[in-house]
C-alpha cells in the first residue's frame, strides 16, 4: 500500500511537526527523564497513581477497570485532544470513584503534545494509553523513555514502521524493568487460558489449521456525524475508526483480538498471507477510507493454514470467535465460552470471568511485586499479523512476513499534526494500490 503523507494547513496554534511528534520523547526524555528508575512498591498498600491518555469511551472504561481492579489506585492526570471528551470522562469517573479521582486543573492537558506533559509528571506511575492506534508507537516510546509502566490498548500500530518502533520499545522496557500490559483481554480470561493449556499439552494433537471471525452486523461503530465547525483533522480524530492512518482499518483495530488467539494457540506468527476485501455496503464519504469486509488466508510454519475473516455490514449475521483444528479434534472459543470436540472433549463449566479487570490487576500486581510483565513484543507481532493482511487485501498482493517486517517502508504518520485541513486518503483498490 502506498499513500503519500499529508501536509496540514493549520487553523490553530496547536501545531506539532511530525519530527517533533515522533522525536520529542527521544530528545526530551533522554535529557530529563531517561534513566529515572520506576518507583519501587514495597507494600501492597502503597498508593499507585495512574494517568489516562485518551478520554473516549474505551479510555474511560479502561480507567474504570484499573481503578476497580486493585486497592490503593488513584487517577491523578488526564490528557486528550478535546475538552468536551475529557469533561465527560472526568464526570463519569468522579461519579463512580469519588474518592479515587485526584485530577485537578493543573493535571489536565490538551493537544498533540499532551501525552508528553503527562509523562513528565513525577507522581505518575502508570499511563493508560487509549488514544487512536495511529498515535500509539510514539506514545509508547515516550512513556518507556519516561520510566512509566504502561497499559495500552490494541492494536499497537497501523503500519510496519510503527511495529518496528514497538519492538524497540519492548526491548527498552525490559532493560528498565517496566511492565507493559495490553488490552487483549482474552489472554487474561481463565477459560481461554485453560483451552490454550490443553492445546499446548497436546490434547488437540498436531495443529493443522483454524479460523478466526469478527463478523459484526453493525456499520456505525464510533460514528459521529460531522459538525460544520469541525476541521478535517478534528473530524478524523473524533471518528478515528474510519481512517486507516488512525485505526489501521477494522481488520487491524478489531479483528486483532481473534487472530491473537490463533497466534497464541499455534505458538507463532504467520510466515505469509493472501487477502482480499472491499467497500461494498458502507461506501459514503462519511465513512472515511476503510473497507467494510476482509478475508485473509495466513500460512504458518509447518504448512498450517488459518482463514481470517471480518466485516462491519449493517444487517448481516454476526459471528465472533475462534476455531483451532488439530489431528485429534477442534476447539471453539468466544469471550463467553470455550470447548474442545474430539478425542479429548472438554467444556469449560466454571463461571466466565472478563479479562477487562484482570489485565489491570495483573499489571498492578507485577509492579508491586517487582516482577515485570512485558506484553509489548507479543502485541507487536499480532499487530503485524493484521497489518500484512490489510496490506495484502488493499493491494491484491501476496505478502511474506519477513519482507514486511524488514523491508516495508509503509509509514502512515503525517508530515504535520495540527487542527486544520487534512484531505482523506483514497480508498484502496486491489491491483492498483501500490505496495510499499
Amino acid at each position: 500500500m502506498s499513500e503519500g503523507r499529508h501536509t496540514i494547513n493549520t487553523d490553530s496554534n496547536n501545531t506539532v511537526s511530525r519530527r517533533t511528534f515522533l522525536k520529542a520523547g527521544a530528545t526530551a526524555s533522554a535529557a530529563t527523564l531517561m534513566g529515572s528508575a520506576p518507583k519501587a512498591f514495597a507494600r501492597g498498600s502503597d498508593t499507585m497513581r495512574i494517568a489516562l491518555i485518551g478520554c473516549g469511551s474505551r479510555g474511560t472504561d479502561a480507567a474504570k477497570n484499573c481503578l476497580s481492579s486493585s486497592s490503593g489506585v488513584e487517577l491523578v492526570a488526564m490528557a486528550d485532544m478535546f475538552p468536551d471528551r475529557m469533561n465527560a470522562s472526568l464526570a463519569a469517573l468522579r461519579k463512580e470513584f469519588p474518592q479515587k479521582i485526584k485530577v485537578g486543573p493543573e493535571t489536565r492537558f490538551f493537544g498533540f503534545d499532551a501525552h508528553q506533559k503527562v509523562i513528565a509528571l513525577d507522581n505518575v506511575d502508570i499511563v493508560l494509553l487509549c488514544t487512536p492506534p495511529g498515535f500509539r508507537p510514539q506514545m509508547v516510546r515516550a512513556a518507556v523513555e519516561g520510566g512509566k509502566h504502561i497499559f495500552m490498548e490494541k492494536p499497537g500500530a497501523v503500519d510496519p514502521t510503527g511495529v518496528r518502533s514497538l519492538m524497540d520499545s519492548a526491548g527498552m522496557a525490559d532493560k528498565q524493568g517496566l511492565s507493559i500490559v495490553v488490552g487483549t483481554q482474552q489472554r487474561w480470561q481463565p477459560h481461554y487460558r485453560e483451552i490454550i493449556k490443553r492445546i499446548q499439552d497436546g490434547q488437540l494433537g498436531q495443529i493443522v489449521g483454524g479460523q478466526a471471525y469478527w463478523h459484526w452486523g453493525h456499520a456505525h461503530w464510533h460514528f459521529e456525524k460531522r459538525k460544520p465547525e469541525w476541521s478535517d483533522m478534528e473530524w478524523q480524530i473524533r471518528c478515528w475508526p474510519y481512517f486507516t492512518w488512525l485505526s489501521g482499518d477494522h481488520v487491524v483495530e478489531q479483528h486483532l483480538h481473534n487472530m491473537d488467539i490463533l497466534n497464541w494457540a499455534i505458538g507463532s506468527h504467520p510466515v505469509s498471507c493472501m487477502g482480499f476485501g472491499g467497500r461494498q455496503a458502507r461506501t459514503g464519504p462519511e465513512y472515511g477510507n476503510i473497507f467494510d469486509h476482509f478475508s485473509v488466508e495466513y500460512e504458518y510454519p509447518g504448512g498450517i493454514r488459518v482463514t481470517s475473516s471480518c466485516s462491519q455490514i449493517e444487517g448481516s449475521s454476526s459471528r465472533v470467535g475462534e476455531r483451532v483444528v488439530g489431528s485429534k479434534g477442534w476447539t471453539f472459543t468466544t469471550r463467553a465460552n470455550g470447548k474442545i470436540e474430539g478425542e479429548n472433549a472438554f467444556s469449560y463449566e466454571k463461571k466466565i470471568v472478563s479479562g477487562l479487570v484482570e489485565e489491570h490487576a495483573g499489571l498492578i500486581k507485577s509492579i508491586r511485586n517487582n516482577q515485570p510483565i512485558n506484553e509489548c513484543r507479543r502485541l507487536a507481532e499480532t499487530t503485524m499479523t493484521m497489518i500484512i493482511g490489510r496490506m495484502s487485501a488493499y493491494t491484491g498482493r501476496q505478502l511474506k512476513w519477513n519482507w514486511a517486517m524488514r523491508s516495508s517502508k509503509l509509514d502512515l504518520s503525517l508530515a504535520r499534526y495540527a487542527m486544520g485541513d487534512l484531505p482523506v486518503g483514497p480508498v484502496a483498490i486491489p491491483g492498483k494500490t501500490k505496495l510499499s
